[in-house]
């Protein structure tokens, strides 16, 4: 993201303008006299031979000030060598120069034509934006994707008769409404006639095909003993019996007509009176179960779901509704709403290609006319979008999948991929008009050599490090944009080069015209100089000038930086931004929530703020399993078993009363019959009788043809865990009982496939990177070869990534290699100095590199801002890393590392 600062260097100024300015420590130095002074050694001349193309002078590092040239005669300081990776690199980018060069046409249309062939892969992007969220966005590997496998090959899953979803292995395909009474209870007969009504109106649904099929609720409905499961037992009961007793309900249990009905999860804001007598529920909850086709919503059921989703709010305000709120979700509702933010971002890539355009002009705009570089920066851009069409088609060429957080990618690769642009133009300036086009070719590109391969090295090691994630959709984002940023790089380096060079052509046709007098010793007319070269002669013209953002580095910033009071104040405030920093890291909460998804105006939103209003206090039924064959007949088994249980039930995240184990009420039936349960045999034969009278526990044990009880379940209900830090703590506190236990264990629910993140997340965020830090750590001492200052890169790294408090901590990772470059250029500049003190290498650093950090900064906050205006958060979550991660890296490569280099 900066130029190589051995490499290229502005020319030095003939004077200096006269005045008592601060030194670097606060001091005042004696004005610039006219004289000759006495020059340091030439930074860019120690190692090689001076280049050609150069302005006159015989050092191209800027003179430091008067007050330090005795110091540096009389002790100047060993530089560290860099020329086994720099100058072998720079050969090499001074040869593909010159041919470049000498050949712009065809290095201009083979990127091109690549670009043609590869970018037809694009016609292999998803149409139907059909992701499955599981695999994408859960962790590979996870344990609880080992305990579905051991479920669906234990336990049967066939609930034609009996319909349980607690024994389910999968997630039910489902629809569910959330009602809300206006007044404190809906335990009312109004208020239940009018969510009556609701229940109507959504069983009548019928879905009519393209064909012409009708699909009503009733043949997709999940089904018990022939008929609908009810969507609310409670409200089933009341539609039965509307004399029913609305002042005898008992929660969680209740028992009408005989029946035990758990009704937690149920009914929400629940006030209790004596003996769990329930006095107040606010909120109910209507589920209306489809049928499925192993384990996955069938075509019907998912027909009439959709059709759901998109009538309801039209037939909620037909109903007219006075006493109730309603909301409503569907199982596809996650899926459906997820892959609709990513249409919301294609309007927007285009505004940040206009934008990126406009910044690319503003920053290489001329009123020179030979040296403009107006459209040679809009092609920069235009490169940089053939690098993305590349990249993306190749990868789709090559199976690998297109999720939607690659959507992100463009929006970055738009702001990182014209840094090298930036570089390359700045070095082409600091070339001679003169000289000819493979010359000034050759002369950029050695320049550019080590800056741009760095930059490119660090961001893609940086990106290819992503790919150790367990997230799948990680993995995918790291390639896609890992890849981009290599061809990035090279179409900068053969198709971009090769604009370049016809530009220059161009300089040279300009130049020629400008040097054609009327008469021998004729001037350039006003017209021509107006029109080229505006208030300067043409010799001063071919010159490089020095940007006045560089002059503010030296002049103002870098001393102030460097005096005594300011050193003070940024270690001061460099303590508040790591203790603020670690302060925030332990308020951060692992996981996903499920409202970030969808867009802000989504209906999914008010439906999960009223869940969990009123909702929250039960979680998922919890499946204990028993995963090896026990003598369940013996009664030390028995009773290591149910120690095992009341450990799970005297858990903070378990409601003991709600538990369900087949075992225990298999022992009340043998002992009400009078017979004895330690019996073999007994126990054994008796079973087919208990399932007969007891049909669900049949889907509870797996018992074989030989009467051996392979496997068997019990089912605990969890509570308390609204939070995703809880739902965390839960699982692996399960997890941990079951492993403690004298009995094989297994414990289970389908939400635990999404619950395994909330652990991987912080440890695949940690393991990441700190594996990158480490490559970049040794990328720094092959850039920087000084231990110190590579380990103030290493830590400026950890010092960015530290302040990043999003819950979408994964993607911290695309970050690090961005958070490394700014305080490595600056660290690499300020140890190839050749000035005597600390200070004064810090201003140069700041001097030769400050702008360019800045503008590469600036360049990617700009391609990334437009997400700041989408509706997804997702996306704004995106954007808010990257403006962090280029604030805070800026920080570092400006203010921090300056001043910290200077105290060692």
């Amino acid at each position: 993201m900066s130029l190589n600062p051995s490499k290229v260097a502005p020319e030095p100024e003939p004077e200096r303008e006269a005045g008592p300015g601060p030194g670097p420590e606060g001091e005042s130095g004696p004005p610039a006299g006219p004289g000759p002074e006495p020059e340091p050694p030439s930074a860019a001349g120690q190692d090689r031979e001076p280049e050609r193309g150069r302005a006159a002078g015989p050092s191209a590092e800027p003179p430091p000030p008067p007050a330090s040239r005795p110091e540096a005669l009389r002790a100047p300081r060993p530089r560290c060598r860099t020329d086994c990776l720099e100058a072998p690199l720079s050969r090499a980018f001074q040869r593909l120069g010159r041919k470049v060069g000498a050949h712009p046409w065809v290095f201009l249309l083979l990127p091109v034509a690549l670009t043609a062939v590869l970018g037809t892969g694009l016609m292999y992007l998803p149409r139907d934006g059909d992701e499955d969220l599981e695999e994408q966005y859960t962790p590979i590997g996870s344990p609880a994707k080992a305990e579905r496998r051991f479920v669906q090959g234990h336990f049967t899953a066939n609930d034609s008769l009996v319909f349980s979803v607690s024994r389910k292995s999968t997630d039910v395909p489902y629809a569910s409404l959330l009602v809300v009474s206006d007044t404190e209870t809906l335990l009312e007969p109004d208020i239940l006639e009018e969510i009556s009504k609701v229940d109507d109106a959504v069983q009548a649904l019928t879905v009519t095909q393209d064909n012409g099929t009708q699909i009503p609720y009733s043949e997709v409905c999940a089904k018990n003993q022939g008929a609908c499961v009810p969507p609310n037992p409670l409200l089933f009961a009341w539609k039965r019996n509307k004399g029913l007793n609305l002042t005898a309900i008992t929660f969680p249990i209740y028992s009408p007509a005989g029946q035990i009905v758990s009704l937690a999860n149920i009914l929400g804001g629940t006030v209790l009176g004596p003996s769990q007598s329930l006095l107040q529920a606010k909120a109910m909850r209507l589920q209306y179960y489809l049928e499925t086709d192993e384990g996955e919503e069938n075509e019907p059921s998912k027909a009439w779901m959709i059709h759901f989703l998109t009538k309801f709010g039209s037939f909620e305000k037909s109903l007219a509704l006075k006493k109730i709120q309603v909301v409503y979700f569907s199982s596809l509702s996650r899926k459906l709403e997820f892959e609709a933010t990513s249409r919301m971002v294609v309007p927007l890539f285009h505004l940040a290609y206009l934008l990126i355009i406009l910044f690319a002009i503003v920053s290489c705009y001329r009123c020179d006319c030979v040296r403009n570089k107006m459209w040679v920066a809009v092609f920069g851009v235009v490169s940089t979008g053939l690098a993305v069409v590349s990249s993306f088609g190749l990868m789709l060429y090559i199976g690998v999948p297109f999720v939607l957080i690659v959507a992100n990618s463009p929006f970055l690769i738009l702001g990182v991929g014209v840094d090298d642009m930036f570089i390359m133009i700045s070095a082409w300036q600091k070339t001679s008009l003169t000289d000819s086009v493979s010359e000034r070719m050759s002369d950029a590109y050695s320049q550019v050599a080590v800056s741009i391969t760095i930059t490119t090295l660090t961001n893609v090691l940086a990106f290819y490090t992503g790919v150790m994630s367990s997230f799948r959709s990680v993995q995918y984002f790291c390639i896609y944009t890992g890849t981009t940023l290599l061809f990035c790089y090279f179409y900068s380096i053969t198709c971009f080069g090769a604009c370049m060079a016809l530009d220059g052509k161009r300089e040279g046709v300009c130049l020629r015209w400008l040097e054609k007098p009327g008469t021998p010793g004729q001037k350039c007319s006003s017209f021509k100089k107006s029109c080229c070269l505006p208030g300067s002669s043409l010799q001063d013209g071919w010159k490089a000038d020095i940007h006045p953002m560089n002059l503010f580095f030296r002049d103002y910033f870098g001393p102030l930086l460097t005096s005594t009071k300011s050193k003070v104040f940024v270690v001061l405030l460099y303590v508040s931004y790591i203790v603020t920093s670690i302060y925030g890291c332990f308020r951060v909460e692992e996981g996903l929530d499920l409202r970030n998804l969808a867009s802000d105006d989504s209906y999914i939103t008010p439906y999960f703020n009223v869940e969990e209003e009123h909702f929250s206090t039960y979680g998922p039924r919890v499946m204990v399993i028993v995963t090896e064959v026990l003598d369940y007949w013996d009664k030390d088994a028995r009773q290591r078993l149910e120690k095992c249980l009341a450990d799970f039930e005297n858990s903070e995240y378990v409601d003991e009363d709600l538990t369900e184990f087949w075992l225990r009420e298999y022992v009340n039936y043998m002992e009400n019959l009078r017979q004895d349960i330690n019996d073999k045999t007994m126990f054994l034969s008796t079973i087919p009788t208990f399932l007969m009278e007891f049909p669900l526990f049949a889907y509870d044990i797996n018992i074989t043809s030989s009467q051996e009880i392979v496997c068997s379940r019990a089912f605990i209900q969890s509570m308390g865990i609204s939070s995703s830090t809880n739902k965390k703590l839960m699982l692996l506190q399960f997890r941990d009982t079951a492993e403690k236990c004298a009995v094989p264990l297994m414990v289970y629910n389908p939400a635990f496939i999404y619950f395994d993140q909330f652990s991987a997340i912080v440890e695949n965020t940690v393991r990441n990177v700190v594996v990158a830090s480490a490559a970049m750590f040794v990328v720094s001492l092959l850039l920087i070869p000084h231990p110190l200052c590579s380990l103030w890169v290493t830590f400026a790294i950890a010092s960015v990534i530290v302040n990043l408090d999003s819950i979408s901590m994964i993607n911290l990772v695309i970050c690090i290699g961005f958070s490394f470059d700014f305080a490595a250029h600056i660290s690499y500049a300020f140890v190839s100095s050749s000035e005597p003190s600390a200070n004064h290498k810090a201003i140069e650093a700041l001097y030769l590199l400050g702008y360019p950090v800045l503008q590469s900064a600036v360049s990617t906050i700009i391609g990334v801002c437009v997400l700041s205006a989408a509706k997804a958060y997702i996306f704004r979550t995106f954007f808010k890393i990257m403006f962090l991660v280029m604030v805070f890296g800026a920080a570092h490569g400006l203010i921090f590392i300056p001043v910290f280099l200077t105290f060692f």
